[in-house]
């Protein structure tokens, strides 16, 4: 029966990819992919075949036309995105709601997420949280959109390019510069870069080129309720409480910084508590 899968593929290192999504690209009459240079790439890897098809923003009105007569005549297709999950933040979701209109058949090859990759090795909560996707980009429309999801009782995943990404974090820091954020580069790869901090000290941390731009970024925003318990860290020593914030990817100046703050103590009384003096 002719099928449009829907098929996750790799966030970077491509062994993260499933013996089922292999299988299936090999064995459809047709790949449909945002950039068929990309994909490419992954099929020399795992010696896959199939013919492409180009399917993006700016053709996915004739293409779908296209890959929905080619179903109907029963061929089945594979779609994927340039990385990830399909449809999520990429090109898909006209293809599979025109086949199921048609009544076709779509199944999933689930696979790799970037915004979830991101979530797990965080350190901030993964119980409840919201997919945003890419922000607007005029900072005022960007605002207005953190200002009424940032006082949620959920972590925001947020996708963003290395040319915004600072200045989404100034848009996040206008609403609450010390609220908890993290920082994922280079998923999965061999320079991946995970930090959580207060977003003044991420934007520390980038003008101070600790944290490159390069690569696609994303980026989690704690919810308010969690930043506004003020009870977490009371069974905390107040070294390890620095120590919390430390392998969360901020210098110990700052942590000793933050929780004199956070314990309303001064700040040379942190520090010779956590260096002994």
């Amino acid at each position: 029966m002719a099928t449009l899968y829907l098929v996750g593929t790799p966030i970077g290192n491509l062994a993260d990819i499933t013996y089922r999504a292999v299988d299936t690209l090999k064995n459809v009459d047709l790949i449909a992919c945002e950039d068929t240079r990309v994909t490419k790439k992954l099929c020399a890897h795992y010696d896959i075949q199939t013919p492409l098809k180009s399917y993006h923003d700016h053709n996915k009105e004739q293409q779908t036309a296209y890959l929905i007569e080619q179903l109907q005549q029963g061929l089945s297709i594979a779609l994927v995105s340039d990385a990830g999950l399909p449809l999520i933040s990429d090109p898909g979701y006209e293809l599979v709601v025109e086949a199921r209109q048609q009544q076709l058949r779509v199944e999933t090859v689930p696979g790799p997420n970037a915004g979830l990759t991101a979530l797990m090795a965080s350190g901030l909560p993964s119980f409840t949280y919201t997919f945003l996707g890419f922000l607007p980009r005029k900072e005022k429309q960007k605002i207005e959109i953190l200002e009424q999801r940032m006082y949620e009782d959920s972590t925001l995943i947020i996708y963003e390019s290395p040319h915004r990404i600072k200045d989404t974090l100034k848009a996040v820091a206008k609403i609450d510069a010390q609220r908890r954020v993290s920082i994922g580069r280079e998923l999965t790869k061999k320079f991946e870069q995970i930090v959580t901090a207060s977003v003044d000290e991420l934007i520390r941390q980038f003008n101070a080129e600790e944290i490159t731009v390069k690569g696609e970024f994303v980026l989690l925003i704690e919810g308010e309720t969690a930043k506004d318990d003020d009870t977490w860290y009371e069974t905390m020593t107040i070294t390890e409480h620095v120590d919390y914030y430390v392998n969360q990817g901020m210098k110990p100046k700052a942590a000793i910084k933050q929780v004199a703050e956070t314990r309303n103590m001064k700040t040379g009384d942190v520090y010779n508590t956590y260096h002994g003096v």
